[in-house]
């Protein structure tokens, strides 16, 4: 049997692992299952609903845990394939702070607009919204600054593996590969991925609502005109990375305007 070695108490003047440590005394900080479980976090709205209520709603099983600010009882989950967390910290003001997986096709209004149809309540239910409905933008709940995980896959989980390691989903990485495996997933998904992105190409470039959206894409990351075929292995890469930020950047452009989104929707 292997002889078990004694290791000294903590010293006198160090902080709990778990405490914000000014003097930083004790060599380690301990994070929390919720903070090591939730990162990336995009704020979404304040709820005038208890979380309790919520919880048992959806049948959903609520954490415990803490952070920074203290106490935080969580529930992670994902619906119509966003990744969605409730949460509540003590010391809060009453209500439910909601938060969805950051990066990924995500219009916050459309995204509450679901969960809160699950919930079976109307948009009175809002009182804080990061696209403005009730809110005074003055008093942002100061909860809203961590991230989260994922129970199970998403549209958004898809993304950000596919940004990843495109290579796992398409072998052979190409331009061409890259795009038919996106055309691919968004007819699968009824259109979750790529909805209105053909169109916000085309008002970068000022032309081409009637080009399909690789068209429009290759305008734009070869300004002086298409490379001859076959392009290099350097080309594919300009080409492959190229596109995937045009969607991040569309995807921002859904998070931030979805307002804009529903404008262009009724012009098509």
């Amino acid at each position: 049997m292997t002889e078990m070695i004694e290791i000294p108490d903590a010293e006198a003047d160090w902080e709990p692992a778990t405490d914000l440590q000014a003097g930083g005394r004790n060599p380690v900080r301990q994070a929390s299952m919720f903070q090591s479980a939730t990162w990336p976090l995009s704020s979404l709205a304040l709820l005038s609903v208890d979380l309790e209520a919520v919880a048992r709603r959806l049948k959903l099983t609520l954490e415990t845990s803490w952070d920074g600010r203290g106490s935080v009882r969580a529930a992670f989950f994902v619906l119509d394939g966003t990744d969605f967390v409730v949460t509540h910290h003590e010391g809060d003001a009453p209500g439910t702070h909601v938060w969805t997986r950051k990066g990924g096709p995500v219009d916050p209004a459309a995204r509450a607009g679901v969960l809160l149809a699950a919930l079976g309540v109307g948009p009175e239910a809002v009182s804080y919204s990061v696209w403005g409905v009730g809110t005074d933008l003055r008093h942002v709940p100061a909860a809203w600054s961590r991230g989260r995980g994922k129970p199970t896959r998403s549209h958004q989980d898809l993304w950000a593996d596919f940004k990843r390691s495109p290579e796992l989903f398409v072998g052979r990485v190409s331009f061409g590969a890259v795009v038919a495996f996106l055309y691919g997933y968004d007819i699968a998904s009824g259109k979750a991925l790529l909805d209105g992105f053909r169109e916000w190409l085309a008002a970068k470039l000022g032309y081409g609502r009637n080009l399909v959206y690789w068209v429009l894409a290759e305008k734009l990351l070869f300004p002086d005109g298409r490379p001859e075929e076959p392009w290099s292995p350097e080309t594919e890469q300009h080409a492959v990375a190229g596109l995937i930020g045009l969607l991040d950047g569309y995807f921002d452009h859904l998070a931030s305007d979805p307002e804009e989104r529903r404008r262009s929707e009724v012009d098509r």
